[in-house]
């Protein structure tokens, strides 16, 4: 229940508090006074759309604001998700859009998405206007009117056939998509094997090609290399016979015998001689080390270029067609491998996901016919219990019949085709009312289903704006009188034209227009004793002093109470 509403600048509604409360309210006022704002501050409290052409002239932001009661555990998740505050059941939600088109809400006093008056919305208000009414002629609407009067049993049903209709809708597109693209996955897993084939034959190995290339170019100057160090090991260690060759380990030699005559002479050149035996003896190891490495350049040198070359030559194939690099081509492996490994999943799963979907279409089978017939039962106690308030709207041989039809398909909602129908007097043929009911009709018809659905569902707040479109007289007052009644389970807000409507509320609130100030601004001003009454009398003759409209004002206000 909303106790309060605040609207600023919306309109022409400069700045008004609307007390609201539990009952019935009704808002009236002369045309152009901006009773539709008070619709429009509702819905932009409830979450839609905004427009910046609802900002007053003058204005930087429209704002709204309500004070809203609520014990629906649903909605305290929601704000407790949100990080507002719900104290004692009290919630205060607010919108504002700017000139500029910007809209920003909050809920329990912190910022919120504008989704989530939305979310709130759906478990505080129901709104009915004219495009309501005009969206009651659609099947859909239908459908979820029917299935909301149905109560938990039917939407338990449908929540689980909602499920398994999904599941098996998924898994028989994925039936097809594996079945059409069979011989495709085919020739792919014979192109994945034959790529790991020729990466395996190979089996290279990370960073090996940097170290080939290096290999490769060393043993191409092979020459250079064993050249010298073959002239650098006769020249540390000569094994010519020439007495006059002379290499560095002789000359060494040669140096250390002359120390050591003089060596004890002085410790010092007996130092030095021991330093020369060192080098003599390093001299001689890296000479064998050199003929040695000569050697083997002239023993193994051109085999394993050769031998080099090919297996470079290998790993740059499989450059070509699987990446750059050694670490590419494994990585491209890998990567075979894995689909590979996905592909010839496929292949098992087709006869698994073809038994699933078997099963999930006998499920949903059975949950289609157990909706069904769920359905029907509601439809039956649905046409009668309409029919029953038509009578009570001044439509005394009106008759609603709601139909549940088989569907050539299984759709998201079950295999039903549903439509209201209604026959206005006896002998008629019932038609849907897509078709066949006038305005004032259409209207009685929805102000009916709310009255026979709020046994069913309630809803805490009804917002109706001009529901008595179309209808006067003795429809007018029926329609009062039952939205008095729906004012006993929910709160109903209803911004009406009629006298005969108003008279039945137990709150009355007008939308008075000043320009006196040279523009239009309104406000909202609560009524009772003689300020109803005369609006009362307005309402029914366009005068609020003549006597006869207010005797008849009196005389409907009695009948209201």
């Amino acid at each position: 229940m909303i106790e309060e509403l605040h609207i600023k600048d919306l309109g022409v509604i400069a700045d008004s508090t609307l007390p609201l409360g539990p009952g019935f309210t009704a808002i009236t006022g002369e045309t152009g006074a901006g009773k539709t704002m008070v619709v429009s501050a509702l819905g932009l409290l409830m979450g839609e759309r905004s427009d910046a052409g609802g900002v007053r002239v003058g204005a930087t932001q429209a704002r709204v604001s309500g004070i809203v009661h609520s014990s629906d555990p649903a909605v305290a998740e929601i704000v407790d998700e949100l990080g507002g505050d719900l104290e004692d059941g009290e919630l205060i939600m607010s919108r504002t859009v700017s000139a500029e088109g910007r809209s920003r809400a909050a809920v329990g006093g912190v910022s919120a998405p504008v989704g989530a008056l939305g979310r709130l919305s759906e478990r505080l208000f129901a709104v009915h206007g004219q495009s309501e009414q005009l969206r009651l002629k659609s099947q859909t609407a239908q459908r979820d009117t029917l299935d909301r009067f149905g109560g938990e049993a039917l939407a338990a049903v449908l929540r689980q056939y909602r499920e398994v209709h999904t599941a098996r809708a998924e898994a028989e597109q994925r039936f097809i998509t594996l079945t059409e693209t069979r011989d495709s996955r085919a020739a792919e897993v014979v192109r994945l094997r034959t790529e790991l084939e020729e990466i395996s034959a190979v089996d290279p190995v990370a960073g090996e090609e940097t170290e080939l290339a290096a290999r490769i170019e060393l043993l191409g100057n092979v020459e250079g290399l064993r050249a010298a160090a073959v002239g650098a090991a006769e020249a540390l260690a000569s094994e010519s016979d020439d007495p006059m060759q002379r290499d560095a380990g002789g000359l060494v030699d040669f140096a250390v015998q002359d120390l050591d005559r003089v060596a004890d002479l002085d410790p010092r050149i007996a130092g030095v001689a021991e330093q020369l035996r060192s080098v003599s003896f390093q001299i001689a190891d890296a000479a064998k080390e050199l003929a040695a490495y000569a050697s083997d350049l002239d023993e193994e040198g051109p085999g394993e270029l050769a031998r080099a070359s090919e297996r470079l030559a290998a790993l740059t194939g499989l450059f070509r067609y699987y990446g750059a690099t050694s670490e590419d081509v494994l990585a491209h492996a890998d990567q075979a491998s894995a689909q590979l490994l996905a592909l010839d999943g496929d292949d098992e799963a087709l006869g698994g996901l073809e038994a699933r979907v078997a099963e999930l279409r006998d499920d949903e089978l059975q949950l289609a016919a157990q909706l069904t017939a769920l359905r029907q039962a509601a439809a039956e106690q649905l046409g009668v219990a309409v029919s029953a308030e038509l009578r009570e709207l001044a439509l005394p041989d009106a008759r609603f019949v709601a139909t549940v039809a088989p569907l050539d398909a299984l759709s998201g909602s079950g295999a039903d085709d549903i439509q209201f129908l209604l026959a206005p007097h006896p002998g008629a043929t019932p038609r849907p009312i897509a078709k066949s009911a006038s305005g004032g009709e259409l209207s009685r018809v929805m102000l009916a289903l709310e009255v026979v659905l709020a046994g069913a569902d309630p809803v805490p707040t009804f917002v109706f704006d001009e529901v008595d479109a179309g209808v006067g007289g003795a429809a007018a007052i029926e329609i009062g009188r039952r939205l008095r009644q729906l004012s006993k389970t929910s709160q109903v807000i209803v911004v009406t034209h009629l006298a005969q409507v108003a008279a039945f509320a137990t709150n009355h609130l007008r939308v008075v227009k000043d320009s006196s100030g040279g523009f239009t601004q309104s406000s909202c001003v609560a009524l009772e004793g003689d300020a109803r009454l005369a609006e009362m009398a307005r309402l029914l003759s366009g005068l609020d002093t003549s006597e006869s409209a207010l005797d008849h004002a009196a005389e409907l206000l009695e009948l209201g109470k």
